[in-house]
């Protein structure tokens, strides 16, 4: 079981990064998929999460209008499109896997992760 990150990369604030979450050795088909970041000298924080079949999407308060999450449940991936980047969404991004068909927030409700990809957004 294993899940991928990447798509990270340094951009100029105000431009954009798709973010990728490959799953292998399970399908992500029944899974609630989340994404969280960490930033430099602090806590790691909820981003964005995604409900199995994709009718239910959350957002964190920092991200909201500017970041989409989404699926294709087919090539077993989950995405993070990041518009309008901020300096302060510099941070190592993860994506997570919830078994639990329940959307959730926080980083005890998910059973597995990725190993993270760095997004810094510099001029």
């Amino acid at each position: 079981v294993q899940l991928q990150a990447s798509g990270g990369g340094l951009v100029q604030p105000g431009g954009s990064l798709r973010l990728s979450c490959a799953a292998s050795g399970f399908s992500l088909d029944y899974y609630v998929m989340g994404w969280f970041r960490q930033a430099p000298g602090k806590e790691r924080e909820f981003v964005a999460v995604i409900s199995w079949s994709a009718d239910i999407t959350y957002y964190g308060d920092s991200v909201k209008g500017r970041f989409f999450i989404s699926r294709d449940n087919a090539k077993n991936t989950v995405f993070l499109q990041m518009d309008s980047l901020k300096p302060e969404d510099t941070a190592v991004y993860y994506c997570a896997a919830r078994a639990n068909p329940r959307v959730g927030r926080r980083e005890a409700e998910y059973d597995y992760w990725g190993q993270g990809t760095q997004v810094t957004v510099s001029s």
